[in-house]
């Protein structure tokens, strides 16, 4: 992992009580290894699973739990920590704090220093599966997200119940990505512009995986990130275009001027996307679409308790890119992608006839740095008329060959 956009950054990392705060010293540990300047602030509760001498000698500072020091009467302030911070992290993140936060309920340093930030702020929620599906906590990550909080989607797996559903806190690796996502997107945006191109251009872009849904706490869905389909995004936006994103289920703040929608199966993104997909210039298929669903959802969760085996039914989903393909109409240009195991080649020539695409954007996991969650990908594009190969290089950097190759097709 690149350090460079977290060295020398101001971090406020708040723990709350929950078991998953073992995890917050490997998180911290990871953050300061980077070259980042972290500040602890935990929760009373927060004291009770992990020491804040652990914490303050992986920091190197103080942990802040009170408003005041004991005995001195120190006063610690929140307003100086989020003038102070670039980023404010709440992992473990728990339902009580994530309604207080919603609520604004001003109880506790964490919180209160929360209702004084300026800086984006990320939470990881980590809870009881039940208590993660409860209508109350999904309404108050819905207002979370609606002030502009970044939430990252805990993961399935079995929890200190020792039940087994979504709820786990995601890794602390993977946490720290979506950190240096954060400050590459902010070191992007700060960049001079010098290439307007695309101004009064109108792009359509599906990005990320699609979740289908086995019963309320289960899905069949796929590893993909989003990365390369939020680069694209951004770049098109920076060069002046107008773009729409529609994006399954990912941890990536939304680029600066692009309108997102978010949607989690195949079928609800593909009723996302046929509108702006026949309204735009340029329609790109980023997205890692689910080929199957499953014939019947479940409405409540499937218990594993004498059941031995489980099977399946599956029925295919709508070809997005094919669908829109089909309704292209003259003067578009599509963009399909390929990720492929063996034969790519062949199988990106044949989306470009089967898919009525103008170029697919081709890569295999057989490349190393390439395919699903890395910040790196190597590809080839594949028109009808030529084959392009790349090294391996940055999204970022993909993002803006593929966008070169679409002017020289357009130019064409």
């Amino acid at each position: 992992m690149d350090s460079k956009f977290l060295k020398g950054k101001h971090i406020v990392l708040g723990i709350c009580g929950g078991i998953a705060a073992y995890k917050s010293a490997a998180l911290l540990r990871l953050l300061v290894k980077r070259g980042a300047e972290v500040q602890v602030i935990m929760t009373p509760a927060a004291k009770e699973f992990i020491t804040p001498v652990t914490m303050s000698a992986l920091s190197g500072k103080p942990v802040v739990s009170e408003f005041f020091t004991a005995n001195s009467g120190e006063w610690h302030s929140h307003v100086d920590l989020g003038l102070w911070a670039d980023l404010m992290v709440i992992a473990p993140a728990t339902a009580s704090t994530l309604a207080k936060m919603a609520c604004g309920v001003a109880d506790n340093m964490l919180v209160t220093t929360y209702l004084s930030a300026r800086e984006h702020v990320i939470v990881a929620p980590a809870m009881d599966l039940d208590m993660f599906a409860h209508p109350s906590t999904r309404r108050n990550l819905d207002t979370l997200r609606s002030y502009g909080v970044q939430v990252i989607e805990p993961a399935s797996g079995e929890l200190a119940s020792h039940l087994v559903g979504k709820g786990r806190m995601e890794e602390p690796e993977r946490i720290v990505e979506i950190i240096e996502d954060y400050f590459r997107n902010v070191s992007l945006k700060s960049a001079p512009v010098q290439n307007r191109d695309f101004n009064g251009k109108k792009i359509a872009i599906t990005a990320g995986p699609t979740y289908e849904n086995i019963d309320p706490v289960r899905f069949i869905g796929n590893y993909s990130s989003g990365k390369m389909g939020f680069a694209i995004a951004a770049e098109f936006a920076r060069r002046g275009a107008e773009v729409t994103l529609i994006s399954g289920p990912v941890s990536l703040p939304t680029p600066e001027g692009v309108n997102r929608i978010d949607v989690r199966s195949a079928c609800e993104m593909l009723k996302a996307a046929e509108g702006p997909m026949e309204r735009c210039d340029y329609g790109i298929f980023a997205a890692a679409v689910a080929d199957y669903r499953p014939a019947n959802e479940a409405e409540t969760k499937i218990k594993r308790e004498g059941v031995s085996e489980m099977q399946i039914n599956l029925v295919r989903n709508p070809d997005i890119a094919a669908t829109c393909g089909a309704r292209k109409k003259a003067g578009q240009l599509f963009v399909g992608f390929a990720l492929e195991t063996d034969k790519g080649l062949d199988a990106a020539r044949a989306k470009l006839q089967r898919k009525n695409l103008d170029m697919v954007v081709l890569n295999t996991l057989a490349d190393s740095g390439a395919g699903f969650g890395t910040d790196t990908n190597k590809v080839t594009i594949v028109t009808e008329n030529s084959i392009i190969e790349f090294p391996l290089k940055s999204k970022q950097e993909v993002a803006t060959d593929i966008i070169d190759s679409i002017t020289q097709l357009n130019d064409a």
